[in-house]
C-alpha cells in the first residue's frame, strides 16, 4: 500500500499545477471567448479544489472518504454546469474564437494535465474514491486538450466558425458528467463496504 506522505505529496503538485494553469487558461478563454477554453478552465479550478480536499481527507475513515468522495462527485459537476451555460450564451453571440490562442493554450492544457495524470497514475488506486476521482480528472482533461487543441486548428483551416468551440465544449462539460457519475458509483461502492 502506498503510504499517505507520497499520496499527499501526489495530490499537493497537482493541485498547484490546475491553480496556476487555471489563471492562464481563464484569462485566454475571456480574452478570445472561448467555450471550450473557459469550461476547461473552470474544470483546472475544480481539478484543485478536489485534489486540496483529498489532501486533508487522507487520513480520515473509510467511511469518511466515501462520503467525500460522493460530495467530489458532485463537484465534478461543476465544470459541466459551467460549460453548459457557457455554450448556451455563445450561440447568440457568434464570436468566433481566434484559433491560435485557442490551439496553443490548448496544447499548453494538454503537457499540465499529462504531467498530471502521471502524477496520479502511481496513486490512483489508493485512498479509494479519492484518488480515482482525481485521476479520472486529469485523464479526461488530458482527452478535451486534444480535443480544444483540434477545435482551434479546424477553426484556423477548415470550419472558420463558433461550432467547432461550442461542440468541444459541451463534449467537456459531458465528459465531466460522466466522470462525476463513475466517482459516484465508486464512492457509493466504498460506503457499502465499510458500513459494519
Amino acid at each position: 500500500m502506498v503510504a499517505a506522505h507520497p499520496v499527499r505529496r501526489a495530490v499537493l503538485t497537482v493541485a498547484a499545477l490546475n491553480l496556476g494553469y487555471f489563471g492562464i487558461e481563464f484569462a485566454v478563454a475571456l480574452s478570445i471567448g472561448s467555450v471550450a477554453l473557459f469550461a476547461d478552465s473552470v474544470d483546472f479550478l475544480e481539478d484543485a479544489s478536489v485534489n486540496l480536499l483529498i489532501a486533508l481527507a487522507l487520513r480520515w475513515t473509510a467511511v469518511q472518504r466515501a462520503r467525500l468522495g460522493k460530495v467530489l462527485a458532485l463537484i465534478l459537476l461543476a465544470p459541466a454546469i459551467a460549460g453548459l451555460w457557457t455554450a448556451g450564451g455563445k450561440i447568440f453571440t457568434a464570436e468566433v474564437p481566434a484559433p491560435l490562442p485557442l490551439t496553443l493554450t490548448g496544447l499548453g492544457a494538454l503537457v499540465v494535465n499529462l504531467g498530471c495524470a502521471l502524477i496520479l497514475a502511481r496513486v490512483r488506486h489508493h485512498q479509494g474514491s479519492l484518488t480515482r476521482a482525481a485521476f479520472l480528472s486529469a485523464r479526461n482533461d488530458a482527452y478535451a486538450n486534444l480535443a480544444i487543441i483540434a477545435a482551434g486548428l479546424v477553426t484556423a483551416f477548415v470550419w472558420p466558425a463558433i461550432w467547432p468551440d461550442l461542440i468541444v465544449g459541451v463534449g467537456i462539460a459531458l465528459m465531466n458528467a460522466d466522470a462525476a457519475r463513475e466517482v459516484w458509483e465508486a464512492a457509493h461502492e466504498e460506503h457499502k463496504a465499510a458500513q459494519p
